[in-house]
C-alpha cells in the first residue's frame, strides 16, 4: 500500500521532532526530581492543597517516564498514552478549576501551555500507535482531532491578550537591535489571537499553526538565546527559558501534523484520518 503523501512529508523529521520531545520532558522529570518542586510547565496547583512535593514527584516521574518512553519504538505507544491521559487530568483538574476560580492572564496562560502539550501529545500517540495503540479508537478520530485543535486553538489566544495586557513588559523583550518595540509587541500579539481563531475554527489552520512555531521559535532564539549565552540567567529567567522551549517543540510538532493539508483551506490535524506511518 503506498503510504499518504502526508507521511511521506514526516517520515525525516518526525524521528528528530520525537526525539526533541523525548529529551525536552526526560530534562522537566529530571529537574523535578533533583529539586523535589513541580516544574514549571506543571504549576498551577494551589498552595493549599497538601501533598505538595508527593504532586512534584509525581510530576517529574510522568515526565521522566514518558520521556524516556519516547526514545523506543516498542513503548512509544505507552509512552504517549500515558502522558495524553495525564495532561488531560491536568487540564481538567488544574487548568479549568483555576480560570474557574480565577479567570486571570496567569491562569488562562496556563490553560493555553497545558493545551499546547496536550495536541502535541496527542499527535506523538497517533505517530507512535496507528491502529493498534491502547486507547480507544475514538483518540484517533476526526471529532478527537477537532476537540484538540480546538483547545490548541483557544490556548492560543491569552497567549496574545498577555502581550496587551502586559505592555510593557512585552515591549522590553524584544531585542534591542529591532526598530519599532511597540510594533512588534502589537503585531506578535495580534498575530497570536489571530492563529488561535484560525486554529479554533480549522480557517488556515495550516498557516496558522506553521507561524505559531516560527514565532515561538524565534522568541525563544532571539529573547532567551543571548541570555543563557552571554547573560546571567535568575532562577525566574530560567523557568520563563523553559516554558518558552517546551512550547517551541511542542508548538514545531504540531505545525508538522498539518503536512499535507491545505494551507488557506479547512484543515485539522493529521490524526484526523487516523493514519499512522507504521500502518501505511
Amino acid at each position: 500500500m503506498n503510504r499518504p503523501h502526508l507521511f511521506r512529508d514526516l517520515s525525516r523529521t518526525r524521528p528528530i521532532l520525537q526525539t526533541a520531545f523525548a529529551l525536552t520532558m526526560i530534562a522537566l522529570g529530571v529537574t523535578g526530581m533533583l529539586k523535589a518542586a513541580v516544574p514549571t510547565i506543571w504549576n498551577g496547583v494551589p498552595r493549599q492543597v497538601p501533598g505538595q512535593q508527593g504532586i512534584a514527584y509525581l510530576c517529574a516521574g510522568v515526565s521522566l517516564a514518558s520521556g524516556a518512553g519516547l526514545l523506543w519504538r516498542r513503548t512509544a505507544r505507552f509512552a504517549t498514552a500515558l502522558l495524553l491521559l495525564y495532561l488531560l487530568l491536568w487540564l481538567l483538574a488544574v487548568r479549568v478549576p483555576d480560570i474557574a476560580m480565577a479567570p486571570t492572564s496567569s491562569s488562562w496562560w496556563g490553560f493555553g501551555e497545558t493545551a499546547a502539550l496536550l495536541e502535541a501529545g496527542w499527535v506523538l500517540y497517533v505517530w507512535s500507535s496507528g491502529a493498534r495503540g491502547p486507547l480507544p479508537r475514538f483518540v484517533r478520530s476526526e471529532p478527537a482531532a477537532r476537540i484538540t485543535a480546538g483547545l490548541y486553538g483557544l490556548g492560543l489566544i491569552p497567549f496574545g491578550i498577555a502581550h496587551f495586557t502586559y505592555f510593557d513588559r512585552t515591549v522590553s523583550m524584544v531585542p534591542a537591535w529591532l526598530p519599532w518595540h511597540s510594533a512588534f509587541a502589537v503585531l506578535t500579539g495580534g498575530a497570536f489571537i489571530a492563529a488561535g481563531v484560525s486554529v479554533l475554527s480549522g480557517v488556515g489552520a495550516r498557516l496558522a499553526a506553521a507561524l505559531t512555531a516560527w514565532q515561538i521559535g524565534l522568541f525563544t532564539l532571539l529573547v532567551w538565546g543571548p541570555v543563557v549565552l552571554i547573560g546571567r540567567p535568575t532562577q525566574s529567567d530560567w523557568q520563563e527559558i523553559i516554558v518558552s522551549w517546551v512550547l517551541t517543540v511542542a508548538a514545531t510538532i504540531v505545525a508538522s501534523s498539518y503536512h499535507g493539508a491545505t494551507w488557506l483551506g479547512v484543515s485539522w490535524p493529521a490524526h484526523r484520518s487516523g493514519y499512522s506511518p507504521d500502518a501505511a
